[in-house]
C-alpha cells in the first residue's frame, strides 16, 4: 500500500504543560479522539479517521510516533518495514511518557491526550468526546474515560502491558485510580466501553479481557473475532481490527465490529436535531 500524504486533514499543534505535538484534524461536529497503533498513523488509520468523519463528527488524530502517513510494509514483511517499526517501539518502551511493562499504571502521555479532549470539546462542542486506541495505545482510551468529557471509549487490540507473566496478562495499562474513576461512571453514568480482539491474538491475551468483565460488568462490551475472520494477506498474524486485518464488506465480522464502533459514536456523540 502506498503511502497516504494525508493533505484533506487539517494539521495544527496542541500544547500542554510544555508538550507540543502535531494533531491532525478531519471533518466537523464532535470530536473523536484517534490513537494510532504502531508503528504511526498508518494510511489505514488514516482512512478510519476518514470513516469517523464521514459520520459528521471530527476525527483529532495526535501525531504520537512513527511517521505519519507511511506504510511501514502492512502487506508484507520486509526489511525496510521491520526496520521502521523498530524505530518506532523501541524509542516508545523507554520514553518515561509510556507504560509498556508495568501494571497498575496509566502512562503518563494520558495526562497530555485528556487535556487534547478537553481543547477539542471546546471548540466542537457537543455532548463529549470519543476515543479510540488502537495495539499500543489501545488502553489509553480507558484511562482517558476516567475524565467525564469522554463519552465513547473504544479499545481495540489493547496490547498494554506487554503480557510477560500472568499478572501482566490479567490486567491493563490503567492505575487503580482511573480504573475506579470509570467503574463508578459505568454504573452512575452508563458509561459503555468496547474492546475488540482476535481470538488469536497472542499480544491480546483473553485474560485481559475476562479482567475487564470483572471489573466493568456489563459496560464492557467485549467483540472477540476468530483468526480466520481477518483480512488474509497482511503482513502480520491477526490482530488490527480495524485497520490492517479488516475486511471492508458487508457481512463480514470485521465490518460488523467497525459499524459497532462507528455506531456507538454516533449514538453518544451525536446530538438528534
Amino acid at each position: 500500500m502506498a503511502d497516504d500524504p494525508m493533505d484533506d486533514f487539517e494539521t495544527t499543534e496542541f500544547t500542554h504543560r510544555g508538550k507540543t505535538r502535531t494533531v491532525f484534524r478531519k471533518g466537523t461536529g464532535p470530536a473523536v479522539i484517534v490513537m494510532t497503533e504502531m508503528p504511526g498513523i498508518s494510511p489505514k488509520v488514516a482512512d478510519f479517521s476518514r470513516k469517523v468523519a464521514d459520520l459528521g463528527l471530527t476525527a483529532v488524530v495526535p501525531h504520537l510516533f512513527g511517521v505519519p502517513g507511511k506504510d511501514g510494509g502492512s502487506e508484507k514483511v520486509t526489511p525496510a518495514g521491520m526496520g521502521y517499526m523498530l524505530q518506532s517501539i523501541v524509542p516508545m518502551c523507554i520514553s518515561r511518557e509510556f507504560t509498556v511493562f508495568a501494571t497498575g499504571k496509566s502512562s503518563p502521555v494520558i495526562d497530555w491526550l485528556r487535556a487534547l479532549a478537553r481543547h477539542e470539546h471546546e471548540r466542537c462542542g457537543g455532548p463529549g468526546v470519543g476515543a479510540v486506541g488502537m495495539c499500543f495505545t489501545g488502553g489509553f482510551a480507558l484511562a482517558m474515560a476516567a475524565d467525564e468529557t469522554i463519552l465513547a471509549p473504544v479499545l481495540s487490540q489493547p496490547s498494554l502491558p506487554f503480557g510477560l507473566t500472568s499478572k501482566h496478562k490479567c490486567s491493563i495499562d490503567i492505575s487503580a485510580g482511573d480504573l475506579a474513576a470509570v467503574k463508578q461512571r459505568c454504573a452512575n453514568e452508563g458509561l459503555q466501553v468496547i474492546g475488540l480482539r482476535f481470538k488469536t491474538d497472542k499480544l491480546v491475551p483473553a485474560e485481559r479481557f475476562d479482567f475487564l468483565r470483572r471489573e466493568l460488568g456489563d459496560a464492557f462490551i467485549a467483540v472477540e473475532l476468530e483468526g480466520s475472520d481477518a483480512r488474509p494477506g497482511a503482513a502480520m498474524d491477526p490482530h488490527s481490527v480495524l485497520t490492517e486485518h479488516l475486511i471492508d464488506e458487508p457481512g463480514q465480522p470485521t465490518r460488523d465490529a467497525l459499524d459497532q464502533v462507528l455506531e456507538l459514536f454516533r449514538t453518544k456523540l451525536l446530538v438528534p436535531a
